[in-house]
């Protein structure tokens, strides 16, 4: 057998593009694929997020990569081997407060590693209705608290009703189990566009800060109700979510929605324990969170520890500071979060996942992917395609699950195969998304623009080349 050089991680890590070669490893051999870049079946962007790194993260993904032959493939780049001196990473240092975090997929794009914030690839959001749990989008404000689940308590109170403690146990016994398909978004999602108008406050998500999936738990609804609150109450009332997740000062991460909201049965709110069919991964708010279809996902609170029926809304500093849109005239020195309301429901919202910014593409015929979704359950009805930046149209088609009318909680994906037009050198590819209330996206970003940054679901705009 022929004798390969042995190479450190650190070095498979320097060769991440065509330019330096592309390297990857699967076990604890190394790779050149450079040259299998362009040949590879699910197309080159795929095979490059891996560039530097370990395939088996993405592998795991995709099952067609579990076959002799895919191996016997890969087996002709073999460059080298793993160093077995490459020690494990170190144990990280006892007294920081994410050391506990958990493991993370290689592919996610990291918008802050401490608190964790990344998002997947936009050109793997659309691959699959349902987005994998190793990529959905995560948002921690805080460290993830490692819950005890055996010891793990729920505690549901306020005036009117009587107060519960319920083990995980005791929530998957006496309530009927409740499955809903609903996408989450956060409030920042496609913020890189507004801080080119002009800087705004907060981290800097692309298109990825949404994601869907099977929510399976108790309906809130059931365990208010079984608590002793009734369905209707006079005067404005709230239900208060806390987590097990907290500062420096022992302060929880908090949010509330109105009381309507969460006692409804068309609202589909719920104490959610499964994402996907399996239990809920820990950055994704093991081993409860609340999920708030229709609802900015800053609402649907993890790692539960506290429901609580109360007059006001949540005194969470998120709930109170944050997440609230205002005027582009408001900067800093003149904001009252006091004068707007708490973001509830989000606007109709919709992406180009593919192609992706600066692509070359064919000069024949186009495939145009992305995502639309809409707040409070309003189904998307339409989403309108330009190649010329917004001069004509052309309608994309729809795909997806068709929701029940009113409790559309889940995104639609959409494709558009078009010629592309003669003689074009670039191309402005533009969509905007209409839903069941006829409510369309602005087109440009300055009017909407914030200081925080949120709300951000101008048409999206994508620049691409055409290959001649």
């Amino acid at each position: 057998a022929p004798q390969y050089p042995q190479y450190t991680r650190e070095e498979v890590g320097r060769h991440r593009s065509p330019a330096e070669r592309v390297w990857v490893t699967h076990g604890t051999e190394v790779f050149d694929v450079t040259d299998f870049v362009e040949l590879h079946p699910g197309g080159a962007d795929k095979l490059l997020l891996a560039a530097g790194g370990a395939l088996e993260p993405f592998w795991a993904l995709y099952a067609v990569h579990n076959q002799p032959h895919v191996l016997e493939l890969l087996r002709e780049y073999k460059v080298g081997e793993l160093s077995p001196a490459e020690a494990p990473p170190p144990p990280a240092a006892t007294q920081d407060p994410f050391a506990g975090d958990p493991p993370r997929h290689p592919g996610l794009r990291v918008n802050s590693q401490k608190p964790f914030n990344a998002e997947p690839p936009a050109e793997l959001l659309t691959e699959s209705f349902l987005t994998p749990n190793e990529l959905f989008f995560t948002r921690n404000h805080l460290p993830v608290p490692a819950v005890e689940p055996g010891s793990y308590r729920l505690r549901v109170e306020g005036p009117g009703g009587r107060g519960l403690s319920l083990s995980l146990s005791e929530l998957r016994s006496r309530f009927p189990k409740h499955e809903v398909t609903a996408t989450l978004q956060c409030a920042g999602n496609r913020r890189t566009e507004m801080s080119l108008v002009r800087p705004v406050k907060g981290l800097a998500w692309d298109i990825g800060a949404i994601g869907t999936a099977r929510w399976g738990g108790a309906r809130l609804r059931d365990v208010l109700l079984h608590a002793g609150f009734e369905e209707r109450r006079e005067g404005e009332w709230h239900v208060c979510f806390e987590g097990l997740d907290v500062d420096a000062g022992g302060a929880p991460y908090g949010a509330s929605i109105p009381y309507g909201r969460a006692v409804s049965p068309l609202a589909d709110v719920l104490l959610a324990y499964e994402m996907n069919g399996q239990e809920l991964p820990r950055d994704h708010g093991f081993p409860l969170r609340v999920v708030v279809p229709g609802v900015v996902g800053a609402r649907s609170v993890k790692w539960l520890r506290r429901v609580a029926v109360s007059p006001t809304e949540s005194p969470s500093h998120w709930q109170q500071n944050d997440y609230k849109g205002f005027s582009p005239c408001v900067d800093w020195d003149t904001v009252d979060y006091r004068t707007a309301p708490a973001i509830q429901e989000l606007p109709v919202q919709s992406a180009i996942t593919h192609p992706r910014p600066g692509a070359a593409v064919p000069a024949d015929e186009l495939t145009v992917k992305g995502y639309a979704w809409s707040g409070g359950g309003r189904e998307v009805v339409r989403v309108d395609v330009s190649l010329d930046g917004g001069r004509t149209w052309q309608v994309a088609r729809l795909t997806g699950e068709r929701p029940v009318p009113g409790r559309a909680w889940a995104w639609a994906l959409w494709e558009l195969q078009v010629p592309v037009p003669a003689g074009a050198a670039e191309l402005e590819i533009v969509c905007k998304a209409v839903d069941g209330s006829y409510n369309v996206q602005p087109d440009t970003v300055a009017p909407i623009w914030n200081l925080r940054g949120v709300l951000s679901n101008a048409w999206h705009r994508v620049r691409v080349t055409v290959s001649r």
